[in-house]
């Protein structure tokens, strides 16, 4: 079962740590002026967002090797969660940058800040502090899909505790599966909303 954890914290840290920085880059193709970019950000999103993360993961891992792409299972996981979550906090972003009052963006330009320094100091923290909630939904549904991954044969908690209970005839392994679901999502909600409260301060 530990073996379990730690695959599934695995995946959960490098999926986050891949699939928002794409999102965020993808939310600003989805919103450029250039309409090509635009529409296939666009396309890619509904794409993602429009199949479903297991066919994802299938594909990616039984699919590509046909066209001479090959992933070994954790690879393969993290690609598809990766692109997959991209897609939505992509959109979640993307509400996010829209909701500022196109005001902000003047004053920031009058006051003599670079892009970069407007959108670090003045346009991403607010826009942090409106998209908390959805991400913070995302962020749970992930640690929750994780549990997919036993269809490719990677042996994350669910698929052990699915062995010991074939092994021992009994319903707690899955039950315990359940519990170290459960204390994860709980100490996640908590540390969501500490960042929720530190951001509390912007209006």
């Amino acid at each position: 079962m530990l073996e379990g954890i730690s695959i599934t914290l695995s995946i959960f840290f490098i999926t986050l740590i891949i699939s928002i920085p794409l999102g965020i880059l993808v939310a600003f193709l989805r919103i450029s002026k250039n309409k090509l970019i635009s529409k296939i950000a666009n396309i890619y999103i509904l794409i993602m967002r429009g199949t479903p993360l297991l066919l994802q993961l299938v594909f990616v891992f039984f699919g590509l090797p046909l066209l001479g792409i090959i992933f070994d299972r954790f690879e393969a996981v993290i690609v598809a969660f990766s692109l997959n979550y991209a897609a939505y906090f992509a959109e979640i972003f993307r509400g996010g940058i829209q909701s500022i009052d196109e005001g902000q963006y003047e004053g920031a330009f009058v006051l003599g800040f670079s892009k970069f320094e407007m959108y670090r100091k003045i346009i991403f923290p607010q826009v942090i502090k409106r998209v908390l909630p959805a991400m913070s939904n995302e962020i749970i549904t992930l640690i929750k899909d994780t549990s997919i991954v036993y269809a490719i044969g990677l042996n994350d908690i669910l698929r052990i505790a699915q062995i010991a209970q074939n092994q021992q005839a009994s319903i707690m392994p899955l039950m315990e599966a359940g519990a170290i679901y459960l204390v994860l999502i709980a100490i996640l909600t908590q540390m969501l909303r500490k960042i929720e409260n530190k951001y509390a301060y912007y209006r």
